[in-house]
């Protein structure tokens, strides 16, 4: 469906399952991490009969720059919005034209449903995704808790993100529910530029169709190549939620669950990427924060 046929409403259809797990950076000094804690998923997908299909090139290492954009006050963040632009790498130099994701979080699916994400200026080039994303609880290993993501992705070439808000809500009429001053700067966030190396190691199948492709990923600060968090995450396309068994979900977060507690040292609870880029942390109070 093109982008432009789409419609916001609550009626809208969950078509992703995305679950993450956030990781403790002090493990990824090399590359063996990825493969490390693969052993970990492997071991906790026996316990529940999860098939483990590894790609021929499982653990070659992807490089791609993240760049986070909003207010000097985090307007954007502060109403659920994140704006992220990627760049990807191949031997040292930039492929292909960047990537950009508006998207609105929130933990209502209503309130994440009926946000037109869509730009201003229709196309088959932008691409719209609906996610439900599944996360650790805040405090405890072993639970669940999701957030829903309605996201607009298109490319965009980097320099012409050089733009104050009202350029912003031309784009994407959807900002402009945030209210903040039209002629409020859009800079990179805290001038922190991320280097994301990612392993996509393969799939795991959890029967009657529902599969997740599956990647562990480290995120390290240009500016000092230093690691501040790791990420597993596998993610479950469909094409209608009702259509899944209750049977192969439930392993899947039984999995997703149980993994929490096999890899108990590898956890980081209470945060996420985007917040640890924005410095907040497990701050309480702070809304948008994921």
């Amino acid at each position: 469906m093109a982008s432009h046929e789409i419609l916001n409403s609550p009626r809208d259809p969950v078509q992703y399952r995305e679950y993450k797990i956030i990781l403790q950076p002090d493990h990824f000094q090399t590359a063996q991490a990825f493969v490390d804690f693969w052993k970990v998923v492997r071991h906790t997908a026996k316990k529940f009969d999860v098939h483990v299909k590894e790609a021929d090139d499982a653990f070659v290492s992807n490089v791609r720059e993240v760049l986070f954009f909003d207010t000097e006050d985090f307007a954007l963040y502060h109403n659920h919005f994140i704006l992220r632009l990627r760049t990807h790498y191949r031997g040292g130099w930039p492929e292909g034209i960047p990537e950009l994701t508006m998207k609105f979080r929130h933990p209502d699916f209503e309130a994440a449903a009926a946000i037109d994400v869509r730009p201003a200026t229709p196309g088959g080039a932008a691409r719209i995704k609906f996610k439900e994303e599944l996360l650790p609880l805040r405090e405890s290993l072993g639970g669940i808790r999701s957030i829903f993501s309605h996201n607009c992705v298109l490319a965009m070439p980097r320099e012409r993100l050089n733009m104050a808000v009202k350029d912003l809500t031309s784009s994407f009429p959807a900002i402009k529910q945030v209210e903040a001053n039209n002629d409020a700067p859009v800079k990179i966030v805290n001038d922190m530029a991320v280097e994301e190396v990612q392993v996509d190691v393969g799939e795991l199948h959890f029967g009657g169709g529902l599969s997740g492709k599956t990647s562990v990923s480290v995120w390290r600060t240009r500016k000092y190549e230093k690691a501040f968090c790791g990420e597993f995450a596998f993610q479950c396309r469909f094409d209608s939620a009702d259509k899944l068994h209750k049977e192969n979900l439930k392993r899947a977060e039984d999995f997703y669950k149980t993994l929490q507690l096999d890899a108990f040292d590898w956890v980081s609870l209470g945060t996420t990427k985007t917040a640890l880029v924005y410095q907040f942390g497990t701050a309480p109070g702070v809304s948008g924060g994921e």
